[in-house]
């Protein structure tokens, strides 16, 4: 900072250093003035050793603001501009203004854009209700028909359009996470085998086998948003699977004593480039490419959700060889923990997903 400052003010020191030898040439070369070298030097000795100290106590003084401003950066919060440094020179006030109108114009622009987001989520919101309605309709239809080959075809139909309008519908509630967040004690596979039923008409036409493995398991976590992550990772079972495979879903404990289900297909399976990847919002991969069905959202939705309510998800797979999907529920959720996050994850869950990664 010392040098920083230095160098803003290199003119001036140029100056009075220019204007110092100036003064010293003018007594060497006017005769009028009988000065000895010796007492010439000593008057430049002191006239140097003044700046010296005149830059520090300047720096000291000058710098209060810098340093408070620093700081300021780095404890940051919402009333940071009631915090800011008290200014001793015109410039500093300068400074002062600018930012507290910067910031009320963040604000304000920040406002702004959250009351149109505000529309557009009770829009989104409005839009998906209307819509189930229809949806319910065509779903008492397909059922007292469901003889009909053609009413077959229409419920896979049915099935795809109400697992994106669902998907939307827990998008616009994913802000409001954790005020609708419940937990309770829940057999694990009894949520997987309503979500199998759920997406059974799709199986059916693949003719894919579902199969449950191991005893049933208790965790603690919240039913609605389990089911919503369990219902992303069968629905990519499902959509790569070939047709007459087969779903594993097995349920067992970790070494440290964590529930774990284990949804385990035989499909095309993860390039290993790609399988660091599946959880980025938009990623679609080689697979997702080639049947150009895939948004890329459901992974990553399904790995916001269970960072936020304590389950680690990992994955490992190879080419054609099947991918094995993995949820991990912990005893604690992660609103309780939020003192205890390793990158936004609970320190055991990034461990899991860590080795998980790097067992593929």
């Amino acid at each position: 900072m010392l040098l920083r400052y230095l160098m803003d003010r290199k003119s001036w020191i140029i100056f009075y250093l220019l204007s110092l030898s100036f003064v010293d040439l003018l007594i060497w070369i006017d005769n009028g003035i009988a000065v000895q070298a010796v007492s010439l030097l000593y008057l430049n000795v002191l006239l140097i050793l003044a700046l010296v100290i005149f830059l520090g106590w300047r720096f000291h003084v000058e710098m209060q603001y810098s340093r408070a401003l620093a700081d300021l950066t780095v404890t940051m919060d919402d009333d940071w501009m009631i915090a800011l440094p008290t200014p001793q020179y015109h410039h500093e006030e300068a400074a002062n203004q600018l930012l507290r109108t910067a910031g009320q114009w963040t604000l304000r622009r920040l406002s702004e854009v959250q009351a149109v987001q505000a529309v557009e989520k009770d829009y989104v919101a409005s839009w998906v209700h209307e819509v189930k309605a229809p949806l319910t309709a065509m779903k008492l239809t397909i059922d007292a028909e469901r003889g009909n080959p053609v009413m077959r075809k229409m419920e896979l139909d049915w099935l795809r359009m109400h697992l994106l309008i669902d998907q939307q519908l827990y998008i616009s509630r994913l802000p409001s996470l954790e005020a609708d967040y419940v937990l309770e004690q829940t057999g694990i596979q009894q949520l997987a085998a309503m979500e199998v039923r759920e997406l059974a008409s799709w199986c059916v036409e693949k003719n894919i086998a579902v199969e449950f493995e191991g005893e049933e398991v208790i965790a603690t976590t919240d039913r609605k948003w389990c089911r919503f992550i369990l219902r992303q990772l069968l629905t990519n079972a499902v959509k790569y699977s070939p047709e007459g495979g087969m779903i594993v879903l097995s349920t067992d404990m970790t070494p440290q004593g964590h529930v774990r289900l284990t949804v385990r297909d035989e499909g095309a399976g993860i390039a290993a480039h790609d399988l660091p990847r599946i959880f980025d919002r938009g990623f679609t991969g080689e697979n997702g490419r080639m049947q150009n069905a895939a948004t890329g959202l459901g992974l990553y939705l399904a790995q916001t959700i269970a960072l936020k309510i304590g389950i680690s998800l990992g994955a490992t797979s190879e080419l054609h060889a099947g991918t094995e999907m993995e949820m991990i529920f912990h005893t604690v959720n992660t609103f309780e923990r939020r003192g205890h996050l390793v990158g936004g994850e609970p320190d055991d869950a990034a461990q899991n997903r860590a080795s998980s990664t790097t067992s593929s």
